[in-house]
């Protein structure tokens, strides 16, 4: 198996309209606000699940690179490059 080279013009299907890709921030931010409001309940409850949180901040960190990603493509001027 090769990596597939970002370049590969025949992978890329073309732009994303802007209502796309704020339905698709829309989706994020509220799967990342679930993430994080059960990593807390996980944290207050008497028996620790250390799977369950670790699934939930993992979910969460990866949903925040994401949003971080769609806000700096949508021209989010707080966002100054998403690999930062």
């Amino acid at each position: 198996m090769t990596l597939s080279d970002h370049q590969d013009s025949e992978s890329f299907m073309g732009v994303r309209s802007e209502d796309e890709l704020l339905h698709m921030l829309d989706l994020a931010e509220r799967k990342q606000n679930h993430h994080f409001t059960a990593l807390q309940s996980v944290f207050t409850e008497s028996d620790f699940d250390k799977k369950l949180r670790n699934y939930h901040m993992r979910n969460y960190k990866a949903l925040q690179g994401v949003v971080k990603s769609l806000r700096w493509v949508l021209g989010d001027k707080d966002v100054k490059h998403p690999l930062e």
